[in-house]
């Protein structure tokens, strides 16, 4: 299979790569790129723990064509926090929202996603924008407190959450 050039801009930096067409994002990300912090559950799209932002969205990297995201700024969990802790990161932590880790960064990527579109969304909203995340340990109940206490901030730190 012939090889294609692809430009992608992963968490502020410039990739150029020459990859086969029907690799998937997750793929070029773990392997190529070597951030592993984007898991792959299912396969299938149906666990949310692959997802990332791709141009500020929500999309499950094991689906999506590297192809597909030629030229676009995509965000994993390694550029949310990535000089200090993110206010999203240490509800999670503060929240008890963390049990075994596998489904958080895809959890993490998807509340930034809802955040930065509604800064103070209710409980119903913040369920919907999980409901492609599955977790086994905690239940949802911690996860969607801890996003809640970030869209509940004052005005002035609302800000840090972008």
């Amino acid at each position: 299979m012939k090889h294609v050039r692809i430009h992608l801009v992963v968490n502020g930096e410039d990739y150029s790569l020459f990859i086969t067409p029907n690799r998937v994002l997750l793929d070029v990300l773990r392997e190529d790129l070597e951030l592993t912090g984007t898991k792959e559950g299912c396969g299938l799209g149906k666990c949310g723990a692959c997802t990332v932002l791709l141009d500020g969205r929500p999309v499950h990297a094991c689906l999506t064509l590297a192809l597909q995201a030629d030229g676009c700024q995509i965000t994993t969990i390694e550029g949310i926090g990535e000089k200090e802790v993110h206010p999203l990161q240490e509800a999670f932590i503060d929240k008890g929202a963390i049990q075994c880790g596998f489904c958080t960064p895809g959890m993490i990527n998807t509340a930034k996603a809802l955040l930065d579109a509604n800064a103070n969304p209710s409980e119903d909203e913040i369920k919907q924008a999980i409901a492609g995340n599955l977790c086994r340990c905690t239940g949802y109940n911690k996860i969607v407190d801890a996003i809640h206490s970030c869209g509940c901030q004052s005005e002035k730190e609302k800000g840090e959450v972008r």
